[in-house]
C-alpha cells in the first residue's frame, strides 16, 4: 500500500499536465489507458478507479464535456482475467452512484491478453500507460545460465550470472520502450513502478531484493534434503525477473530515444511492515508475498512439490534474516513522456 500511496499523487499530477498543458481537453473525444500487467488482485481497478476520478474531476475543473474514458487492461495469457470481469458490474454500480449514470457508461473496459514485450496496441492509440510491478519481471530465464544452487542472483554467484541477467533486462526493456512509442501518442506519458536495487555493481548488498529469493533457494535445498525433489531439478530452476538500479534505466531510456525522463523516484520498502495481520519480525508477511509471486512458477517447474513445507522452512529462513539484517527495499517510479 505504501508504494501505491507514492505512485498514484504522482500519477494524478502527470494526467492533469496532460490535460491543462499540452492535450486539451476539448480535442480529446476518448481518453484511452492501458494498464499493463494488470494481474486480477483486488488492486487492479484501485489505479483504474482514481485514474477516471481524475479526469472526471479536471473535466469538471475547467466546465468540458467529460470524454469517453476506454480502459485496456493487459497481462500475460494465464492471468484469469474473467476475475476482473466478474466485478465489473459491481464497479459500474459504485461510479454510478458516485457520478451518475450518465458518466458510468462513458467508461468503457476491454482486456488484451499478451505480453507487453511485443506490440498489443494499434498505432498512436494510447493517451496514456500504467504498469505497478510488473516491469521487473523480464520475458525469459536468460539463456546458457549456469547458476546451480541458486535460482537467481546472489553473492556467492559467478559474476557471469549477473551479466546475463543484465543483459535479458536490457534487452527486454529496450522493448518495451519501442513497442509502446509506437502505440503512445505524441506527448502521451507512461508511469512504471517496479522493484529496483541499491548498488549498481554485481556484489549485493545483503539486505537487498534479491536476498528474499536467496531464502527461497535454501528452502528448496531443505527439501532437497529430504528427498522431496531433487537437486537437478533446483538446478535447472531460475527466475525470470530482474531488479535494476536506477542508472541501468536512465541510460536505457536514453539509448532507446523515444521518451522523455520527466521524474525517476527511488525510495525504501520494509520487506516487513508493521501490519496488524502480521507479527513484525515473524517472516510471516513476507512468506505470504513470496509464495503468492512465486508458487506458479514453482508448480509449473516441480510438479507435486510440497509447498507448504517449502514455506514452512521459508518463514524460518525470512525470520532468521529478519532479525539480522535491516528489511528495506528499493522502490522505482518513472515517468515518462512520448517524444
Amino acid at each position: 500500500m505504501k508504494v501505491m500511496n507514492k505512485a498514484l499523487p504522482i500519477m494524478k499530477d502527470i494526467i492533469k499536465d496532460m490535460f491543462l498543458n499540452q492535450t486539451p481537453f476539448e480535442m480529446i473525444e476518448t481518453f484511452r489507458f492501458a494498464d499493463l500487467g494488470c494481474a486480477s488482485g483486488p488492486n487492479t481497478l484501485l489505479f483504474v478507479s482514481e485514474i477516471i476520478d481524475t479526469v472526471y474531476k479536471l473535466s469538471n475543473q475547467i466546465n468540458n464535456k467529460i470524454p469517453e474514458i476506454l480502459v485496456v487492461l493487459n497481462d500475460l495469457h494465464k492471468n484469469d482475467f474473467n476475475n476482473i470481469f466478474i466485478v465489473l458490474p459491481s464497479f459500474y454500480e459504485q461510479l454510478k452512484e458516485k457520478y451518475g449514470y450518465e458518466f458510468s457508461q462513458k467508461c468503457l473496459f476491454s482486456g488484451v491478453p499478451a505480453s507487453f514485450y511485443e506490440r498489443i496496441f494499434p498505432r498512436k492509440s494510447l493517451h496514456f500507460v500504467h504498469s505497478s510491478y510488473s516491469i521487473h519481471w523480464i520475458s525469459q530465464v536468460p539463456e546458457n545460465l549456469d547458476n546451480k544452487g541458486h535460482i537467481y542472483m546472489e553473492k556467492t554467484c559467478h559474476p557471469n550470472v549477473f551479466n546475463v541477467y543484465k543483459k535479458q533486462f536490457y534487452k527486454d526493456f529496450s522493448s518495451f520502450l519501442t513497442h509502446r512509442s509506437h502505440e503512445i501518442l505524441p506527448k502521451g506519458r507512461m508511469v512504471l513502478t517496479l522493484i529496483g536495487r541499491n548498488m549498481l555493481d554485481h556484489d549485493p548488498s545483503e539486505n537487498d531484493i534479491w536476498c528474499i529469493y536467496e531464502l527461497l533457494a535454501q528452502s528448496l535445498l531443505d527439501a532437497v534434503s529430504q528427498g522431496l525433489i531433487k537437486q537437478s531439478e533446483v538446478d535447472s530452476f531460475n527466475l525470470p525477473v530482474y531488479h535494476p538500479y536506477k542508472d541501468e534505466v536512465m541510460t536505457i531510456i536514453e539509448e532507446e530515444n523515444s521518451f522523455y525522463l520527466e521524474k525517476l523516484q527511488d525510495f525504501d520498502c520494509e520487506w516487513d511492515p508493521d501490519d496488524k495481520l502480521y507479527k513484525k519480525g515473524s517472516g510471516e508477511y513476507l512468506t505470504n508475498c513470496i509464495r503468492s509471486i512465486s508458487e506458479p512458477m514453482l508448480v509449473s517447474h516441480f510438479g507435486e512439490l510440497d509447498l507448504d513445507y517449502v514455506f514452512e522452512r521459508y518463514k524460518e529462513h525470512a525470520a532468521n534474516n529478519l532479525k539480522s539484517n535491516k528489511t528495506n527495499y528499493i522502490n522505482l517510479i518513472i515517468c515518462l513522456c512520448k517524444k
